[in-house]
Order: C-alpha cells, then sequence, then structure tokens
C-alpha cells in the first residue's frame, strides 16, 4: 500500500511537471522546435545537428514522456501488488492516457500548433490529475458516495472548474503566448474572453464559499471542510496571479505560475469532490 501511495502521489506530480514544461515550451516560443512528429526532424528522432534553443526546449519536453510513462508502469505494478481490482482499473486507465497525451500532441505539432488542439492537450493533462487523486483516494477504501446539498454543491463547484479551465485556454489561444512566432491565434477578442474567464472564477470562488457554509451547517467530517477551505486557498491565489499577469501584459514566469496553479487547483477541487461525496 506504502509503494501504491508513492506511485500514486508520482503520478499527480508528474502530470502536473508536464503541463508546467509545456507551458515553458509554449512561452519560450519553442513549440516548433521540432517541426514534426513522432521525429524531432525530417531525418531524425533527435534535434542531432540542427540542436538550438528552441528545439532543445521541444525535444527535452518530448523526452519527459518517458517519466511519464515510468510512473505509469510503477503505478501499475504497485497496484497489482495490492491485488485490487479498483486500483488495477485506475492505473490501466491513467496509463492508456499518456499515449493519448503523445498522440494529441503530435497532431498538435503538424497541425502549426492550432490553439483549439493546444486546448485539449492541456485538458488531458486535466484529467489525468484528476485520475491520479482517485487513485489516491481509492487506497483509503472510502465509503459509499452520499447525496444532499453539500455533495450537489461540491459537483457544481467541480463542473465550474472545468469551465474556468476551459476558457482560461480560450484566452491563451486568443493571447500572445502562442508557441511560435508564425502561429495563427484564434481570432476571439481577448478583452472579451479574459473578462468571461474572470466571471467564471468569481463564480467558482461563491460556489466554494457557499459549499463551505453548507458543510459547516450540516456538521461534515473536518477532513471534508479542510479540503473545502484548501481549495478555496487555491482559488484566490490562482485568481490573483491571473489579474496581475493580466494587468502586467503577460510577463511569462507568471503565465507559467498560472498554469502551476491550475494544475494544483484542479488536484484540489478533485480531492474536494471526493472528500465532500465519501465522507
Amino acid at each position: 500500500m506504502r509503494q501504491a501511495r508513492w506511485a500514486g502521489w508520482a503520478s499527480v506530480v508528474a502530470n502536473i511537471g508536464i503541463i508546467v514544461t509545456g507551458g515553458a515550451v509554449r512561452l519560450t516560443g519553442s513549440g516548433l522546435g521540432c517541426p514534426t512528429w513522432p521525429r524531432c526532424t525530417d531525418e531524425a528522432f533527435t534535434p542531432h545537428g540542427e540542436l538550438d534553443y528552441h528545439s532543445a526546449i521541444e525535444f527535452g519536453n518530448r523526452m519527459l514522456t518517458f517519466v511519464l510513462v515510468a510512473v505509469a508502469v510503477a503505478t501499475f505494478a504497485a497496484a497489482l501488488r495490492t491485488r485490487r481490482q479498483d486500483l488495477v482499473r485506475l492505473s490501466v486507465i491513467l496509463g492508456l492516457g499518456i499515449p493519448l497525451q503523445a498522440v494529441i500532441g503530435g497532431i498538435t505539432v503538424l497541425t502549426d500548433l492550432n490553439s483549439w488542439l493546444v486546448a485539449l492537450h492541456l485538458l488531458l493533462s486535466m484529467a489525468l490529475i484528476g485520475l491520479s487523486v482517485r487513485f489516491l483516494q481509492v487506497l483509503d477504501r472510502p465509503g459509499a458516495p452520499v447525496g444532499g446539498p453539500a455533495a450537489a454543491l461540491a459537483w457544481g463547484v467541480f463542473a465550474t472548474t472545468w469551465v474556468v479551465l476551459y476558457l482560461g485556454t480560450i484566452v491563451t489561444g486568443a493571447g500572445p503566448h502562442a508557441g511560435d512566432a508564425d502561429t495563427a491565434r484564434n481570432g476571439l477578442d481577448p478583452l472579451q474572453w479574459s473578462q468571461l474567464h474572470a466571471d467564471a472564477v468569481f463564480l467558482l470562488i461563491g460556489l466554494t464559499v457557499g459549499l463551505i457554509v453548507t458543510l459547516l451547517a450540516q456538521g461534515a467530517p473536518r477532513t471534508s471542510v479542510q479540503a473545502a477551505v484548501l481549495l478555496l486557498g487555491v482559488e484566490l491565489a490562482q485568481g490573483v496571479i491571473g489579474f496581475v499577469q493580466y494587468f502586467t501584459d503577460l510577463p511569462v514566469l507568471l503565465v507559467g505560475a498560472h498554469l502551476l496553479g491550475a494544475g494544483i487547483l484542479f488536484a484540489s477541487v478533485t480531492w474536494t469532490l471526493l472528500r465532500v461525496r465519501h465522507p
């Protein structure tokens, strides 16, 4: 069980890490440092002989896929040792997500960093983070799910988080960080979509406050309340970073921090939902 827990945490960290490194590729304009896929160039799988700043960053990010593979194999092996079918099923799904992620990444490169595919690339990583958190929760043999107002609010918070993340990808697709100087933007108005994104964030924060109040009113277990309070803290921190980056013309370090925060946010909201539904 200890090995399975370590593997689950490694999966969470690795999938958040790939979001950050993918963001670094985009923010440094290195998205087409390896202009084709699955090879880096038409002649080789590596940028040997043509290595520059951008190709080194893009190729390095591709190599991190093997780290994800190693973590997925370790998670599957640990799940097998527990002899629990629920853990094995989750580990298999996590493992299958990695080649799917690689294929989406390859298509993204072949379509010259189409912003809608880049968004899908990010959202799949979020889904894998959520599954990793679920793996950790299942380790503790949670009880049957419960209903009620708190559970309904938790689902609302979870769904709103998906909306916030997706709107964030649209804002990014309209903004200046395209991943390559020649990559076209999605053609949408960054100001209008940034406002919509901010409105969704306000809704998310409001729903989370409502969830905390409901949990306290119901006398919910302390772990459920703590998870919701932690989620609120992550949301507020992420909101501050988002506003600061917007009013400072999107400096790359803040955008990278915002991507890191997005991964932590989704892990937190998944954990909160699971804690509330399985007290």
